[in-house]
């Protein structure tokens, strides 16, 4: 009998509507020290995951809220983006013992409103995270649908199973992976002079 191999079926799903939309987190994933080849430098990375109840997809026959991601250097210095966007969303600034230390677990499950955008780059079309917004106050806020997942190396040397694999693989390119596992990082490649 033969073993034969062939190209998986595509999963197209229709890009997110433009707007602004009811979003719970319900994963949160350190990404360790990921380098920027555009910036040329190192920096510690997070990825936050929200669900968007109002907007749904059928993934084998299973109705569920689309999802969106946004990849954050994970500093709350006051041009930083997750900061900006962490005060938008609880609706007030951090004080100086919370810039002290924040634990950012406590979004999880946590809703807030997101402001999507498209963008065009060449000729595919992308569903962006413009703004966040606090609830407004007399909104009671939804319970998350899915499983609230985390990963963060500070608890943790091993990614769960449950990380979709596609995150799991920009985790393993982090220094603190491959520092872990015994794999050698740029850092501590040897000189060939």
């Amino acid at each position: 009998m033969p073993l034969t191999t062939k190209k998986p079926d595509s999963q197209d799903f229709p890009i997110l509507s433009e707007g602004v939309k009811i979003a719970i987190c319900f994963s949160l994933y350190d990404l360790g020290t990921q380098y920027s080849e555009k910036w040329d430098k190192h920096t510690k990375q997070i990825m936050i995951v929200w669900e968007i109840p109002e907007e749904r997809i059928t993934i084998n026959n299973e109705d569920l809220p689309r999802a969106i991601s946004q990849k954050y250097t994970n500093s709350l210095h006051e041009k930083a983006q997750l900061r900006k966007h962490l005060e938008a969303w609880r609706g007030r600034a951090f004080t100086v013992v919370e810039l002290d230390g924040f634990d950012v677990k406590n979004i999880l499950g946590k809703a807030c409103q997101l402001q999507i955008i498209h963008t065009k780059k060449d000729d595919k079309t992308y569903a962006n995270i413009a703004a966040i917004m606090a609830l407004p106050k007399n909104m009671t806020p939804p319970e998350p649908e899915n499983p609230l997942k985390y990963f963060s190396f500070e608890d943790s040397k091993d990614i769960p199973e449950d990380v979709p694999k596609w995150i799991a693989e920009i985790i393993k390119q982090s220094t603190e992976y491959k520092n872990l596992h015994g794999e050698q990082t740029e850092d501590d490649e040897e000189s060939p002079f």
